[in-house]
């Protein structure tokens, strides 16, 4: 990835920390702080992300490098960055990279040699493919931010349903129980991944009714017609909770009525 991209995809990714760690990771953290390390000895590299985690374990340092291309050098380079992270904070480095390309994942996962007793290496790290992870398994969990992920993901079904799968995708972020700024990111990020896998025609063509379907929930008629949606639904519950007795600045609390409006259902 060039230095531009590897920003770009940063800051894409900065937001689904808390998500990947949990979702793909699996890891159980009481607290995450982000640590600033540049790779001084190394390449810089502004596409990795890494955080201190506090486990039931200890604390670790959460390393997570995201890559779209297959890299024969990586089990080098991840060996570099974990001796610079032992070094500069004394942590245990817990390594996974994030592949997020393509083609099928190619590059190896460990370096190791035995030349003696004495004179040994075992070292691994984890790779998680992207497209292995099923698209149904997501849309049963609610990270969302992992949504934007989606048209990476679920390689195979992916590559038979072409784009269809990504109007799928599509359709999942605008149905996401958020606010419409929430779901308008999601679907940004997921924009610009999906040029990763997809054409850029195709995009255009699967994100524009999402597109437009957001410019109708941002107008004023919208709003409105959702604010008295709601405004009737409250009334139907304030008059089943009259029938059932109960007092009015209770009903007001709950319904979000005021009283002169609960009294005016009385009559």
């Amino acid at each position: 990835m060039s230095q531009k991209y590897d920003i770009t995809i940063k800051n894409i990714f900065s937001d689904m920390a808390d998500d990947i760690m949990s979702y793909f990771l699996g890891l159980q953290y009481t607290k995450i702080d982000e640590l600033n390390i540049e790779f001084a000895r190394v390449e810089r590299r502004d596409s990795d992300m890494i955080f201190k985690c506090t486990t039931d374990k200890g604390n670790v340092a959460v390393h997570i490098e995201f890559q779209s291309e297959n890299d024969g050098k990586m089990p080098y380079r991840m060996l570099r960055y974990s001796l610079e992270i032992m070094e500069k904070h004394n942590l245990i480095p817990y390594q996974v990279v994030v592949y997020i390309g393509k083609d099928n994942v190619k590059m190896a996962n460990s370096l190791s040699y035995d030349f003696g007793e004495q004179n040994t290496l075992n070292y691994k790290y984890r790779i998680i493919n992207v497209g292995d992870i099923k698209y149904t398994d997501v849309l049963k969990t609610n990270y969302y931010d992992l949504y934007s992920l989606l048209p990476l993901m679920d390689q195979n079904r992916r590559k038979e349903e072409g784009e269809k799968y990504l109007e799928r995708c599509v359709e999942a972020i605008k149905n996401i129980p958020l606010d419409i700024n929430k779901k308008k990111d999601i679907a940004f990020k997921a924009e610009i991944l999906s040029g990763i896998v997809y054409k850029r025609e195709v995009i255009e063509k699967a994100f524009m009714e999402v597109i437009r379907m957001f410019r109708i929930e941002e107008s004023e008629t919208y709003k409105m017609i959702i604010e008295k949606g709601e405004k009737e639904k409250s009334i139907k519950i304030a008059k089943k909770l009259l029938k059932e007795g109960m007092d009015i600045d209770r009903i007001a609390e709950i319904t979000e009525l005021s009283k002169e409006e609960i009294k005016k259902l009385m009559n």
